[in-house]
C-alpha cells in the first residue's frame, strides 16, 4: 500500500485554486529517499514489507522499487523470520502470525545501511459492526460508522482502513481512547474521497495499533486540508524507523467487516 493523504492545492500553488488535490506522501521534491512500509499482523499467512524509492511530485505514482535488500524480522523470544523477495522490492514471508504483547524487531539492509525499527502488538479489541447512514446533507450519500467497546484502564490505539467497491478510500482514519476510555463507541469515518451509495460494499478494516505508529497515521491524518486551522504544511510523518528515512514498521491486530450499504 502507499501512504496516501489529502493536502489542499492552497499548499502546492499560492491563490490558484481552491480545490483539493490527492498526493501521495512520498512525492516530495527530495527525490530517492528510501521508503519502507512494513507489516506484521495477527493473521496467519504472508507478512509483507515493501521497500521503494520516492519520486518527484511532477511523476507518475510509479515508485521504483528496492531490490536485493536483506531483510529480517526478529520476536522477542530470538525466533527470526528471513523475508524473500518477489517481486521486486516486495519481501515477504510465509506462515507467520504475530502474537498480542509481542514485540517485533524489523531489519532492513540495503545500500550498506542497516535499518530498524521496533514495533509492540497491541491486544484486539472486538469489532462490533459496521453501519451506514444519511449524510449531513441529507442527500443520497452515505456515511460509515464503526462500534466497538474500548477496554477501560488500557491505552489503546485504532486505524481504520476503508474500501469502497474493492477502492482503498485515502483518506486516513486514525483514533486513541483518550476521551472514550471503557466506553462503547460510536465512530464516524468521515472521508471525502469517494461517494457512498446504497447498494456499495464497503469492508473496514480495524487494526490496533501502538503508539508509535498511531502517531504516524494521526500525523498524515492532521494533514488533510479540512483539519484544525485549515490543516497543516505536508511534512514527513514521525517514524519508529532508525536512522530516519520515510516509512513506518507496524505490529498491529487486524480484523475485517464487509456490508452492503443501505
Amino acid at each position: 500500500m502507499k501512504i496516501s493523504i489529502y493536502i489542499s492545492a492552497l499548499l502546492l500553488v499560492t491563490l490558484i485554486t481552491s480545490c483539493t488535490k490527492v498526493i501521495d506522501v512520498k512525492t516530495a521534491n527530495n527525490t530517492g529517499a528510501l521508503v519502507i512500509e512494513g507489516n506484521i499482523t495477527n493473521v496467519n499467512g504472508t507478512q509483507t514489507i515493501q521497500i521503494s524509492k520516492n519520486v518527484a511530485l511532477s511523476s507518475t505514482n510509479t515508485y521504483p522499487p528496492v531490490t536485493g535488500a536483506t531483510v529480517l524480522v526478529t520476536d522477542q523470544a530470538g525466533n527470526t523470520y528471513p523475508f524473500t523477495e518477489s517481486p521486486a522490492g516486495t519481501y515477504t514471508v510465509n506462515q507467520l502470525a504475530g502474537v498480542a504483547g509481542n514485540a517485533y524487531t524489523m531489519s532492513v539492509t540495503t545500500g550498506g545501511i542497516t535499518y530498524t525499527a521496533k514495533s509492540t502488538m497491541p491486544a484486539t479489541v472486538k469489532l462490533d459492526s459496521v453501519t451506514s447512514k444519511t449524510g449531513p446533507l441529507n442527500n443520497d450519500k452515505k456515511e460509515i460508522t464503526v462500534h466497538y467497546q474500548d477496554p477501560a484502564g488500557v491505552a489503546n490505539q485504532y486505524r481504520f482502513v476503508m474500501y469502497v467497491n474493492g477502492v482503498q478510500v485515502k483518506d486516513v482514519f486514525a483514533d486513541n481512547d483518550q476521551f472514550n476510555d471503557g466506553k462503547y463507541v460510536n465512530l464516524d469515518l468521515y472521508e471525502s474521497d469517494i461517494d457512498i451509495y446504497a447498494g456499495d460494499i464497503v469492508k473496514v478494516e480495524m487494526q490496533c495499533i501502538d503508539k508509535p505508529i498511531y502517531t504516524y497515521w494521526y500525523t498524515l491524518s492532521q494533514q488533510n486540508p479540512n483539519g484544525p486551522g485549515g490543516g497543516v504544511t505536508p511534512s514527513d510523518p514521525p517514524t519508529n524507523i532508525s536512522p530516519t528515512t520515510l516509512g513506518y514498521f507496524s505490529a498491529h491486530s487486524t480484523q475485517t467487516i464487509t456490508i452492503t450499504v443501505k
